[in-house]
């Protein structure tokens, strides 16, 4: 079979690349090794864990929160097996969903693994062992990531675990050990806390959420501290033993001093790596960088000039929604359309409860430029839509240009934050002003006020509801 466009992969990057060219009228076929599709978002990453976030957060308001609203519920307990259960629902859900657009969009799934016959040729070995070659005019790379861990580790998915295996344990951990204070290790750290487990995160940077704001790492460490999770900053990781069921994590302290952990479960949680292993990428000439990551130009096309890579393999931020974009903008380009992409304005999300959202520059990333700006910030706790839901914790921070107000970067931690950072997402791609967004009325009582208020503290120092 012949094709106009190959992808191989059919995670969010791959799947939408795949829709997007079928609409403009290319002939389309998708590559997938495993049975469903959907890649690591869908079915162990971005999709199972906000459904497990979801199920945690609802059990420990009414362990927590219930009585202060007037709502008496004596000893909430919690099935993890049924929660277990319904995440898989909506995992199965999800990825059938992306079924339907394959079909919907006449697009040919081939499941098997794909490999590089060369440039324009792919083979597809199938799980039973038997394979055939397609062939692609361009072919898109959408292969995704896999979990990184330390050279010393093993992983055993058993007591010293990744994302995949945290997202289907069969018990709560008594004490959960973290490997790593980003976005994954705090998200599943979270899920397990809300449910009964002690947690202690091991984070090598002197911050959690190391590449994030300050001000967001500050926040962020304070609420969840007071939820009960311990932080271990400053501490490089030396070792990690299983011994029986109990986990030993040794690590070094700032002072220097070895210092131990011991748990049932350790999560190893230090980052991902580009997955693009049985590729063939040697057959189609197709160069990678010392990170392992395909070398491509702004046009997201690699060296071999009819092959593209999008997503995780190539280089920015590990995120689905990146992918997403990446996969617009190559099916596009390939139909003679000129699309653009702005890297900056790509948000940042952990769903934590509060959430954590931002978009544009840090204030750091600003200070290191030279740039001349200005802030201005807004407590959640000065907002009546925060006091009513009882949702106090957190900012809206506005970082804009001092001599132009233009909005440079905002950083919030909050109640729906995740949904809010859209507004300013948006007014950034079309040179919004701090005096813009502070102009516009906001609904109220509204958690999206907030923004309004910080805006109006970046642009002239005087919100009204501080």
């Amino acid at each position: 079979m012949k094709y106009d466009i190959i992808v191989i992969g059919s995670g969010p990057g791959g799947y939408i690349a795949a829709v997007r060219a079928s609409q403009l009228g290319k002939k389309v076929a998708i590559i997938e090794k495993y049975a469903t599709l959907g890649g690591t978002c869908l079915n162990v990453g971005c999709i199972p864990s906000k459904a497990l976030l979801d199920s945690s957060h609802h059990f420990y308001d009414a362990v927590h929160h219930f009585e202060e609203h007037g709502i008496s519920v004596e000893n909430p307990k919690f099935d993890f097996s049924k929660m277990i259960e319904r995440k898989a629902k909506v995992v199965e859900q999800t990825t059938g969903g992306v079924k339907y657009l394959m079909d919907k969009n006449n697009i040919d799934v081939y499941e098997g693994l794909g490999s590089f016959e060369d440039a324009t040729h792919v083979k597809v070995t199938k799980n039973d062992g038997s394979s055939e070659v397609i062939e692609g005019t361009n072919i898109i790379i959408a292969t995704g990531s896999k979990p990184s861990t330390l050279p010393f580790i093993t992983i055993d998915k058993e007591r010293i675990i990744t994302s995949t295996e945290a997202l289907k344990l069969k018990e709560v951990p008594k004490h959960l050990i973290v490997i790593g204070g980003g976005v994954i290790g705090l998200e599943l750290g979270s899920v397990y806390k809300r449910l009964g487990a002690d947690v202690s995160v091991v984070e090598y940077a002197p911050t959690i959420t190391p590449t994030m704001d300050k001000d967001v790492s500050k926040e962020l460490t304070k609420v969840l501290k007071k939820q009960g999770v311990k932080f271990n900053v400053s501490h490089g990781v030396t070792a990690v033993e299983r011994k029986g069921d109990e986990v030993v994590v040794t690590a070094t302290n700032k002072k220097g001093e070895e210092v131990t952990f011991t748990g049932d479960y350790c999560l190893v949680a230090v980052g991902r790596r580009p997955y693009t292993d049985g590729l063939g990428l040697e057959n189609a000439g197709v160069k990678v960088t010392e990170r392992g990551q395909i070398d491509v130009n702004d046009h997201l096309q690699t060296n071999v000039s009819n092959i593209y890579a999008i997503g995780d393999v190539v280089r920015g931020a590990m995120l689905a929604h990146k992918a997403e974009e990446e996969g617009v903008v190559v099916a596009e380009y390939l139909a003679g359309e000129k699309p653009h992409i702005d890297y900056n304005l790509i948000p940042g999300i952990i769903y934590t409860w509060p959430e954590v959202a931002a978009v544009g520059k840090t204030e750091q990333e600003l200070k290191d430029a030279n740039v001349a700006y200005k802030a201005g910030k807004f407590s959640m706790r000065a907002l009546g839509r925060s006091r009513a839901s009882g949702d106090i914790d957190g900012f809206v921070k506005v970082l804009a240009d001092k001599n132009t107000d233009e909005v440079l970067g905002v950083h919030m931690v909050g109640a729906r934050v995740a949904d809010l950072i859209m507004e300013m997402a948006v007014a950034m791609e079309f040179r919004a002003s701090a005096e813009d967004i502070a102009r516009i009325c906001h609904g109220h009582p509204t958690y999206s006020e907030a923004v309004k208020e910080a805006a109006k503290a970046a642009w002239d120092g005087k919100p009204l509801n501080a």
